[in-house]
């Protein structure tokens, strides 16, 4: 792989800001670390407030970093949408002109879920049942559920995707008229896309057990484009089973609704802790290296141009001696967070986190890859 990348959060806010604490010295550091000790060669630095991804992109190319520009907004309209990626577009176009060829605009990433209007609901959460449940009930009565190939097949070929690849299409283009470098998006391996608008091929693309045979077969229809293929985001939590149940957000182990309501109220937040769902959940730290490790060895096999690792440091998880507060196993981050700062690692004693097994585990394949 050519592209040797972690995805660093400069705060996402879905609900509530991921990254409650967004200091400029530290956000350096930690860009610092991924460059010399991590070993990358890019970072996709995602977020909702243009200041934010300026301020990290900046200081990931102060470090020789390729940085991919990826402003991320959830659950607006279209044309809210349209409106902060061009202008975040015209702020990535200044960090461009000052570093040329370093600087890739991701145009967004999987539209069908994060904008309204595509597929029905009023969050990504709606979205997300309402797709399950419109393809469940077009099955016959008696009839199999379908294998993965043909629930792609069947969404791909979905009406939702006319919507999507309309919208695309006016999203890549407002962007090139205000951005001169190359462009992106990062697709789910469902959605229906006109790589032509791009140059190069985006993919979110987890393994779990269900698809762990089909795991590079499904990006032939990809690489088939003729255009490089890069892994927007690959990565695994921290729990036994992890492999098993795949990587979306954490939640299948974390108890959403205390995480929620602990970031979302100012006060009476501060009264409840976010927990673990019930249930006796493992700490894991060497299945996720290993993970990582083997799909990283996979994807460069099939030939991709490069990959970014989700994610270096999830704050909204952190790390906690009980296991039953543990939230970091829910986390697909390399270093296990410290909250608040209450607590700094010894690897690096200015950091409020510590390397996992996993950090040392990418790094390692990327120094010999």
């Amino acid at each position: 792989m050519k592209l040797k990348g972690i995805c660093y959060d400069s705060g996402m806010y879905m609900a509530f800001n991921w990254r409650p604490d967004f200091d400029v010295a530290t956000v350096r550091r930690e860009l610092e670390i991924i460059k010399k000790d991590l070993h990358c060669n890019a970072v996709k630095i995602t977020g909702s407030d243009i200041g934010r991804l300026t301020t990290s992109a900046r200081a990931a190319l102060e470090q020789g970093l390729e940085v991919w520009f990826s402003p991320t907004i959830i659950d607006k309209a279209q044309e809210t949408t349209l409106a902060h990626t061009v202008k975040a577009a015209v702020e990535a176009e200044k960090l461009n002109q000052e570093y040329p060829d370093k600087v890739v605009f991701v145009v967004g990433g999987e539209f069908t879920l994060f904008v309204n209007g595509i597929v029905k609901g009023r969050n990504v959460m709606e979205r997300m049942a309402n797709l399950a449940k419109d393809f469940g009930q077009r099955r016959q009565p008696g009839q199999q559920p379908a294998n993965i190939a043909e629930s792609i097949a069947r969404l791909k070929a979905a009406e939702h995707n006319r919507l999507l690849g309309s919208f695309l299409g006016s999203v890549a283009g407002s962007v090139r008229q205000v951005f001169h470098g190359k462009i992106t998006y990062a697709s789910l391996v469902w959605e229906s896309v006109d790589w032509s608008l791009f140059d190069f091929v985006g993919l979110d693309h987890y393994r779990a057990a269900r698809i762990k045979d089909r795991y590079a077969e499904m990006l032939k229809p990809a690489l088939e484009t003729g255009k490089p293929v890069v892994i927007t985001e690959v990565g695994v939590q921290t729990y036994e089973g992890a492999e098993v149940n795949g990587a979306g957000l954490g939640g299948d182990i974390i108890d959403e609704k205390s995480r929620y309501l602990h970031y979302k109220l100012p006060l009476l937040g501060r009264l409840i802790r976010p927990k673990l769902t019930s249930g006796k959940h493992v700490r894991d730290e060497g299945l996720q290296a290993r993970e990582l490790v083997d799909q990283l060895t996979i994807l460069d096999n099939a030939g991709v141009y490069g990959a970014f690792v989700s994610t270096f440091v999830e704050q909204t998880k952190p790390y906690d001696d009980d296991p039953r507060y543990d939230l970091d196993m829910g986390s697909l981050s390399l270093v296990k967070y410290y909250e608040g700062g209450k607590r700094h690692g010894t690897t690096y004693p200015d950091m409020p986190w510590e390397p996992k097994e996993s950090f040392r585990a990418v790094a390692e394949y990327y120094t010999n890859h």
